[in-house]
């Protein structure tokens, strides 16, 4: 890991690691109880947040992420970035039926790793505060999920995941599309990715996840994936200014976890393909 890195991630208070070039810290929001349907959910299902930093051109640092705050941390958070020249690039939700309910906020910034590091502390350390805020007591209870069967769903999607916790993740990058950002190669640990997260049981599973699209791909995989019967929440982008326009379209099912993996496979087949000739 180069040093500068090591020296960010001092000066954020928070440890991460480095890989394919990138510099990422992840800051997973395990102080937020979140249900839906009044059903418990993990934090690995997609309430982790996260920061980026990549070489640039011209000795400068691109760095991306992807905070998650509740209603009443948006604008603060929010100004502290833009107060210390740090852009925000999206505002959206990846849910719907959770309570509390939660947004997510991208951002991006150029600099010096330590220029980077000092201006986005102020944002950091308001997340850090309402994380020492949160109560302490455990979370409600609920019946210990068996989790979904690893192998199955890989096997069924075509890729293989991690297993963190009880939530089952399957990560899935987009080297077919060339972004760069001030000379920067927006890579999947960029945020350039496609994304599907399991948890629950194999009878009874709740899928959460994320598709990056060209154009002309939104309509088929929205297609595909209603025709399974998983909905989809929102669409959206999270950069701006980058060509190709790239778009993410995040979804959330229940039900079997076989059929949800078939769903979210029939949207992955859409993917890479030749756009159709005018």
């Amino acid at each position: 890991m180069p040093a500068d890195y090591k020296a960010a991630m001092t000066t954020l208070g928070r440890s991460g690691d480095f890989k394919d070039g990138v510099l990422k810290v992840n800051i997973p929001r395990t102080d937020l109880k979140v249900t839906i349907h009044e059903r418990p959910v993990p934090t690995p299902l997609g309430f982790g947040g996260w920061v980026a930093m990549t070489r640039g051109d011209g000795g400068h640092e691109v760095l991306m992420g992807d905070l998650v705050l509740t209603e009443d941390e948006v604008n603060p958070v929010m100004s502290a970035l833009l107060d210390n020249g740090i852009d925000v690039t999206a505002l959206h939700n990846h849910f719907f039926w959770e309570q509390p309910r939660i947004f997510y906020m991208h951002l991006h910034g150029m600099g010096t790793a330590a220029e980077l590091a000092t201006r986005l502390k102020p944002a950091m350390a308001l997340i850090d505060k309402a994380m020492r805020a949160a109560p302490q007591g455990p979370a409600a209870a609920a019946p210990a999920p068996t989790g979904v069967t690893a192998a199955t769903v890989a096997g069924i999607i075509g890729h293989q995941g991690e297993q963190s916790g009880p939530v089952y993740k399957i990560t899935i990058g987009r080297p077919d599309i060339t972004v760069r950002e001030h000379g920067a190669l927006i890579n999947a640990r960029m945020g350039l990715n496609t994304w599907a997260a399991f948890a629950g049981s194999d009878s009874e599973a709740l899928v959460a996840g994320d598709v990056a699209m060209l154009a002309q791909e939104v309509t088929p995989v929205l297609k595909a994936l209603r025709a399974s019967g998983i909905d989809v929440v929102s669409i959206h982008h999270h950069m701006t200014a980058t060509q190709p326009d790239v778009y993410f379209l995040h979804y959330l099912g229940s039900g079997p976890a076989d059929k949800l993996a078939r769903g979210v496979r029939a949207a992955l087949d859409l993917l890479g393909k030749p756009a159709p000739k005018s």
